[in-house]
């Protein structure tokens, strides 16, 4: 005669399925471009708002000049790109296909969108990312991009026209990609109601819960599943 296990769990709660959303090196990456733009931000609007001269808390912490702190955060963050870029090629190709892939139903989830922030009721979609992060990853990526650019240009150019014209496509890129990076902390952190629970598919071991996941990316946790990378 054979017993079942006996269930040592409170009453009324059950485990739940976690899945793996990002290896570790892509959360660690993406720590590391986090903090980089993060510093950049914080020096760059600084700077922007006239404080030059008066050492702002990162100027401080480092012991550095707010402009010397944002050119070396700058090329640290160029640098960082790179190595990504070489080391993580199929990480790279991974993320620029699936956000460059769009299909018919995208647009009605984009229309769906604006209630489903709050209701949770998503419109399906079988992309690795939905509709609106593949929107945001590209916008991001130019943004970043224009950002670069324009700050080397500038760190390697002493006036001229030239030098003129990447202040302005530097500080136009710094109002777009502050807006878009405000709004995917917003949904990322998972404040909105039917973002809850996100956040951990980029944190604390990126173990999320698979119905979070299920309601996000439905087409992506079959895919994942089938590939046997959840676990109870």
């Amino acid at each position: 005669m054979t017993t079942r296990p006996q269930d040592t769990r409170a009453p009324g709660t059950r485990r739940c399925a976690t899945v793996e959303r990002y290896t570790r090196p892509v959360r660690w990456f993406h720590a590391a471009v986090y903090l980089g733009v993060f510093l950049l931000l914080v020096t760059g609007w600084w700077l922007l708002l006239g404080h030059e001269g008066r050492p702002s808390l990162a100027a401080k912490l480092f012991r550095l000049p707010d402009t010397t702190l944002h050119k070396d955060a700058g090329w640290a963050l160029t640098g960082l790109v790179a190595a990504g870029l070489v080391l993580g090629i199929r990480a790279v190709r991974t993320f620029a296909v699936e956000s460059l892939r769009f299909r018919p139903g995208d647009a009605r989830w984009l229309l769906t969108w604006p209630a489903a922030a709050w209701t949770g009721r998503f419109a399906r979609h079988d992309g690795h990312f939905d509709p609106g992060q593949r929107i945001a990853n590209v916008l991001l990526v130019l943004g970043l991009l224009l950002l670069i650019g324009s700050g080397a240009g500038m760190a390697t150019l002493h006036g001229g026209p030239t030098f003129a014209v990447l202040v302005r496509v530097h500080t136009w890129a710094t109002y777009a990609c502050t807006l878009l990076i405000a709004g995917h902390v917003l949904v990322a952190s998972g404040v909105l109601p039917g973002y809850r629970g996100v956040w951990r598919s980029m944190h604390l071991g990126g173990r999320l819960d698979a119905r979070v996941a299920g309601r996000l990316w439905p087409g992506w946790l079959e895919r994942t599943r089938g590939g046997r990378r959840d676990r109870p």
